[in-house]
């Protein structure tokens, strides 16, 4: 991270439990040190054991993302950048409109049979990466599953978590493959309108849909980071993690650029 950017990443890291009298003791390390190494391997895919020889030691910096996964860290540092960004492009915190969707990948060898299975649709063996954005196309709820678990039995749940942490969202826009019971599921239980945006019959190659573009520019600035190219996590709740540092790189650099 340049200084400027770390600026911007020390402001929003979660306040150590010492420091606000909840016990413990101070860390034994470099916050900067250890979020860059995280950084490093999200976005150059290498294996933990393969950190340089730059950063603190592999299985140091692996129990620092382990414990900001458990801990729910990770997440309270992605939301606080999210808040940053949307309030420096002119909007409340808590977003009312949200777009979903899945993607699948292709899963590695280490990828448990458990968590994996096959997309039938779209010929993936491997895991689906089911998101929730905001108009800004910044990740609000994320869940990933094998990849055989369809759009449908995935978004219950993903917009369950959704509204659990966000209770000002009204509308959340979809495609096609969210349509029949859910709908009627989010509006009667959730308070949400499920708003399927669907493609002309008579239009032919690639078209710009209206909301769902945004989502679909999400997962190409996901694939930017290398690790999630391919899903190489033994855990569901690590792939998670993974996006939500990939995002999290996202929104510093955005904030650092606009700081300048």
């Amino acid at each position: 991270m340049s200084h400027a950017e770390w600026a911007v990443v020390r402001d929003a890291l979660p306040v150590p439990g010492w420091l606000e009298g909840r016990g413990g003791q101070p860390e034994g390390y470099c916050h900067r040190q250890m979020v860059d190494a995280v950084r490093y391997l999200v976005a150059g895919g290498i294996a933990w054991r393969a950190m340089p020889a730059d950063f603190p030691t592999w299985d140091r910096v692996y129990a620092f993302f382990r414990r900001w996964r458990d801990k729910g860290l990770v997440t309270e540092f992605h939301d606080r950048l999210r808040d940053r960004v949307r309030e420096a492009a002119g909007r409340d915190r808590e977003p009312t409109a949200g777009i979903i969707d899945a993607q699948s990948v292709k899963a590695a060898a280490s990828v448990p049979a458990a968590t994996r299975g096959f997309d039938g649709g779209k010929k993936v063996n491997g895991r689906k990466r089911h998101i929730v954005v905001d108009t800004l196309g910044l990740l609000l709820a994320v869940m990933v599953t094998a990849a055989s678990v369809t759009d449908r039995e995935a978004g219950g749940t993903l917009l369950a978590r959704l509204r659990e942490r966000h209770w000002r969202i009204t509308i959340v826009w979809a495609d096609g493959g969210y349509t029949g019971r859910l709908v009627d599921l989010a509006r009667d239980v959730l308070r949400v309108a499920l708003s399927v945006v669907k493609r002309n019959d008579d239009t032919t190659g690639f078209v710009v849909l209206p909301k769902r573009w945004l989502v679909e520019r999400t997962f190409a600035r996901l694939m930017h980071s290398r690790r999630l190219a391919r899903d190489h996590e033994g855990r569901t709740d690590t792939s998670e993690a993974m996006i939500r540092w990939s995002m999290s790189m996202v929104m510093s650099r955005r904030l650092a650029r606009r700081a300048r």
